[in-house]
């Protein structure tokens, strides 16, 4: 095998199917894809050796590919290689990271993660790892010391893969992979595709902005071709935009179409009942809003109206009234997804974070900020437009519970919420802050005759500081409340028994409640500080 005397010390050799050229520019890489015939290639010295053909990749938008270049820590890396999963909500990638600091070489993962990134690193494991069954999305456990929840379980196959890799992927069956998180915002992540030898991987989330990648595909590149389609209900031409589109909306029936398994001649999808509410900010819409800090300071930026979710409160009892909410999804090609919530009782914004906060009894700990809890409730989607990164379904159901933060942090505000059951369960803690309703007029620069419609701020709790009227009035309205709670018979927990099963601690959690005379908080506002469905874990 020649080895040309670069900085990069970048392999090469013909390929043994086709005779292209394959590269390896890493020496310790052991397994890589031509990327002429697809062959999976395994390198044993100087020698190279066919063992099988890779599928296609699925076709998607995303902004990274091989070659691009970035610094994480001070270190630079180059992406060479990538793994494709797919999984029952569609699929994700694994970008290899090569760190190349000239004397040393080190293997990282640039992972997809609910819309944004997570890098992490192989670690050692000095201890048996935990089996997949013995594991469930909520329980705690301990790895290497250190206490970690489980934040998804979820059964994936490898689709495709790209370049190069440090050794050949073990699995081509179906297989366990298993992300756990921390309240230090780490990401834990057991690969069970060797079960007699799991990969455990560490990471964080980290943002394109931070990693000052070059090299990125550019947004309107050819080579990134659109999955265009037709509307299996109408026939409607629709073209999916985003890099991880699992669901879209047709523009002319509102059939809402399941792209997640790629786009082909038989694609799943169901009909919207009528009655849905047109956007009070249009799809495609774009405003500037400043929602993440970066050292330090927050930048307003360009983000664009992609998706929009209409949800109702699941009932306990028939005799509540029941709430709704909207949630627009709001795109931004380097900083990923993130939300903005339209409730009853005011607008906030909300994304997805990497960690889990510590808990204090019925509170929790996130960055310095303790938040007390507000209420638990279920939700039901109802309606829904655009394009969505998760798979969306008939009647889809999620458990939140919603917490405020305390002080001067009564503006801040976290989400938990819960997805899925069995093979495929997770919970996605998100955070995120108030907004005002002119702040959301402005940035979206709606016409006059439009702020009008948006005039739901965020009501005053006791944490704010109201008046000693409105404080009267609360405290009378929950005493009612409670009055009418604890008059209420029968069994008000089967839909949380249907949704996450009989065993559930939710389940049992709204059983004994109803037996000891417990109080669920009674959410008086009717609407979300951020629950929303996504579908994705470490992905």
């Amino acid at each position: 095998m020649a080895t040309e005397p670069t900085p990069q010390r970048i392999y090469r050799a013909a390929c043994p199917n086709c005779g292209a050229p394959v590269e390896f520019r890493s020496a310790a890489s052991a397994f890589a894809v031509c990327s002429y015939c697809r062959s999976s290639i395994v390198r044993d010295g100087d020698a190279l050796q066919k063992v099988g053909r890779s599928a296609e990749l699925f076709a998607d938008h995303t902004p990274l590919r091989l070659g691009a270049s970035g610094r994480h820590q001070g270190a630079p890396f180059t992406l060479v290689g990538r793994l494709q999963y797919g999984y029952a909500e569609g699929t994700w990638n694994e970008w290899h990271a090569l760190f190349d600091s000239g004397s040393q070489q080190r293997s990282a993962w640039l992972s997809e993660d609910n819309g944004r990134y997570v890098i992490a690193f192989d670690a050692p494991l000095t201890e048996p790892a935990p089996t997949a069954a013995s594991l469930r999305a909520g329980a705690p456990v301990v790895v290497a010391g250190q206490p970690w929840t489980v934040a998804s379980v979820t059964s994936a196959r490898l689709v495709a893969i790209e370049g190069e890799l440090p050794e050949p992927p073990a699995s081509r069956g179906e297989f366990v992979v298993i992300d756990l998180r921390n309240p230090r915002g780490e990401v834990g992540t057991f690969d069970y595709g060797d079960p007699a030898r799991p990969r455990w991987s560490i990471g964080r989330s980290v943002a394109l902005a931070e990693l000052a990648m070059s090299g990125l595909a550019d947004a309107s590149e050819k080579g990134l071709k659109g999955r265009s389609l037709e509307c299996p209900s109408c026939g409607a031409a629709l073209e999916v935009k985003l890099a991880t589109t699992q669901s879209i909306v047709c523009h002319q029936c509102h059939a809402v179409v399941d792209v997640s398994q790629g786009v082909g001649a038989d694609l799943a999808h169901y009909a919207q009942a009528a009655g849905g509410r047109q956007p009070q900010i249009p799809l495609g819409t774009v405003g500037q809003l400043a929602l993440f800090a970066r050292n330090g300071e927050r930048a307003a930026l360009p983000w664009q109206v992609v998706g929009y979710v209409e949800r109702c409160e699941v009932e306990s009892d028939p005799g509540e009234a029941q709430s709704f909410w909207r949630e627009y999804l709001l795109y931004h090609r380097i900083e990923g997804f993130a939300f903005i919530v339209d409730a009853e009782d005011g607008w906030s914004w909300t994304a997805p974070i990497t960690g889990v906060p510590e808990r204090y009894g019925d509170s929790v700990k996130h960055d310095g900020v303790l938040y007390r809890k507000l209420y638990d409730y279920g939700g039901r989607i109802t309606y829904v437009l655009g394009e969505f990164y998760w798979k969306l379904e008939r009647d889809q159901l999620t458990w939140n519970t919603d917490y405020q933060g305390t002080g001067g942090a009564s503006d801040k505000r976290l989400n938990r919420e819960r997805t899925g059951a069995g093979p495929n369960e997770e919970i996605v803690w998100s955070a995120g802050e108030t907004l005002t309703a002119d702040q959301v007029t402005s940035a979206f620069r709606l016409a006059p005759a439009e702020r009008a419609g948006l005039q739901r701020d965020a009501l005053p709790t006791s944490l704010g500081g109201g008046s000693l009227l409105a404080k009267v009035f609360l405290a009378m309205f929950v005493i009612a409340i409670l009055l009418m709670l604890f008059r209420c018979g029968g069994d008000d927990c089967s839909d949380v028994r249907a949704t996450f099963g009989e065993a559930s601690q939710e389940y049992r959690n709204c059983v004994a409640n109803q037996r000891g005379g417990g109080f669920i908080p009674f959410r008086t506002g009717g609407g979300s500080f951020g629950g929303f469905s996504t579908g994705g874990s470490h992905k």
